[in-house]
Parts: C-alpha cells; structure tokens; sequence
C-alpha cells in the first residue's frame, strides 16, 4: 500500500466501526438516536470471533468468510435481523451488517 491508503484506512475503518453508527441512528431512529447508535456501536461485538483465530489478529487477513461471524450465513442472520419487531433487534441487525460492510471496505483496500 502507499502512504495515503496507510492512512486512511484505519481513519475509514474504526470512524465506521464508532462515529457512523451514530449517524445512521440519526438518520433512522432519530427519536432515539443516542440509545439506538449504541446498539449498531454494540454490534462490533462480532469481532469476538477473532478470538478463535490463530493468531489472534492479522492486520494482512480479509476478516469477511474468514471468522465465524463474518460469513454468509451470519451476515443472513443478520438480514433476518431486519424483520423483528423490536427496534433494538433491528438496530443490532443493522450494526452487524454495518460491521461487515466496514470490514469488507478494509479487505478492499488491503489488495490496493
């Protein structure tokens, strides 16, 4: 990678895991938007998978299809996520897929 894409990566990659969440709840609960940005926030709780990796963390690993709670089938739990009644259900669900599309980013700009 160049020295930009250096950079800017871990600003693109923890900004999306901890600021947007927020963002995201202003936009869609905006009643609630404090209570429902830390539900998406709390959905970066699937990166406990990592701790089945050996080694623990690889900065040169795609994590997407990698660990456990970062493939399709959990990305279609996620999805189902979605369709629960309770807001806080779906805010989770939101925050999963959030997680891995930010983590899909990284995988992306690791091949630059």
């Amino acid at each position: 990678m160049d020295g930009s894409i250096e950079i800017l990566q871990p600003i693109l990659h923890y900004g999306g895991h901890w600021l947007v969440p927020f963002a995201i709840a202003w936009i869609v609960w905006r009643d609630n938007w404090k209570a429902a940005g830390a539900v998406i926030a709390a959905a970066n709780l699937i990166d406990f998978d990592h701790l089945l990796a050996d080694p623990i963390f690889d900065p040169d690993r795609c994590s997407i299809g990698f660990h456990l709670l970062h493939g399709w089938e959990a990305a279609v739990a996620y999805l189902l996520m979605l369709g629960v009644p309770k807001w806080w259900v779906r805010a989770l669900g939101v925050g999963a897929l959030w997680h891995l599309a930010v983590d899909w980013g990284d995988c992306a700009m690791q091949s630059l």
